[in-house]
């Protein structure tokens, strides 16, 4: 390096020692915030088309953290604008795909709304059924969560344990991983047509009864259940229910061959977080 490069060097750094720190320019995002249901989500869609402001991130509004930079667009939830987007979007696939829609929303993981919003921009911009392109990260993150979700669901018929009360209603208390209420209700409603039931998620505070006619969703106000092993309350129980239940722990033990006993493989098809609600496995009875 030469005297002059020198000097020019030494020049070139004390100027830029001297300069304030750059700081780069920090780009608005566009935050919609909906009220977590499903048909608020396609509202969100349907006004990202009508605005033409596309959604950085969609989040909901009691989750919102208020930011000085971002822009918040809160959407209210229309139920006509919802069946407008739920139907171009059968239009643009066929039920199953827009199915798989509904499927992941209900898998409630973190980010759910931003996937199912990137999926759905990518059906109304191409021309062809983009639901079976697995090529695509999008679709096949979208496909991958619904198969989570709907094998949970089919858990439930294996691992759902009836107990009557008193009044001649069976209750069965779950804790599924999603939210799949919404996807067993049919399912039940098949196979004990002729007993009135209830189906409750003890995690998300909600379920389903049937009551010989039509399934609908409650919500218990006084929860009269052990949220730990799932029983009922002693008032409330049939008297013979508890006989059945160790009836059914005997017949279950009386199968089991103690020499064969493999707890790797038995987990694999009865996962352990089931076990509290299973009476064949309960330590109370």
């Amino acid at each position: 390096m030469t005297k002059n490069e020198l000097i020019y060097f030494h020049k070139s750094l004390q100027e830029a020692l001297n300069k304030p720190d750059y700081v780069p320019p920090v780009e608005k995002k566009n935050i919609y915030l909906y009220d977590k249901t499903f048909e608020g989500l396609l509202t969100v869609v349907f006004e990202t088309y009508k605005s033409k402001i596309n959604a950085d991130i969609i989040v909901e509004k009691k989750n919102y953290q208020v930011s000085f930079i971002d822009e918040a667009i809160e959407i209210k939830t229309d139920i006509a604008k919802a069946e407008r987007v739920w139907k171009g979007l059968i239009a643009k696939t066929k039920k199953t795909a827009a199915d798989m829609v509904y499927h992941v929303y209900l898998s409630g993981m973190q980010g759910v709304e931003m996937l199912i919003y990137k999926y759905m921009r990518l059906v109304f911009a191409e021309n062809y059924d983009v639901s079976v392109n697995y090529r695509n990260e999008t679709v096949l993150e979208m496909k991958q969560t619904q198969r989570t979700v709907l094998r949970e669901a089919h858990r439930m018929f294996m691992f759902v344990r009836f107990q009557r009360t008193k009044a001649r209603i069976f209750f069965a208390p779950i804790q599924p991983v999603y939210d799949v209420i919404p996807l067993i209700g049919s399912h039940f409603r098949k196979r004990f047509r002729d007993q009135l039931w209830v189906i409750y998620d003890t995690i998300r505070d909600y379920g389903i009864y049937y009551d010989l006619t039509d399934v609908q969703e409650i919500k218990l106000e006084q929860k009269k259940y052990s949220n730990s092993s799932g029983k009922i309350n002693a008032s409330l129980m049939e008297e013979k229910e508890e006989i059945y239940q160790i009836l059914w722990k005997n017949y279950y033990e009386s199968i089991n061959i103690s020499e064969r006993k493999n707890l790797k493989v038995q987990m694999q098809f009865m996962p352990k977080r089931f076990w509290n609600y299973l009476p064949e496995k309960s330590r109370d009875i």
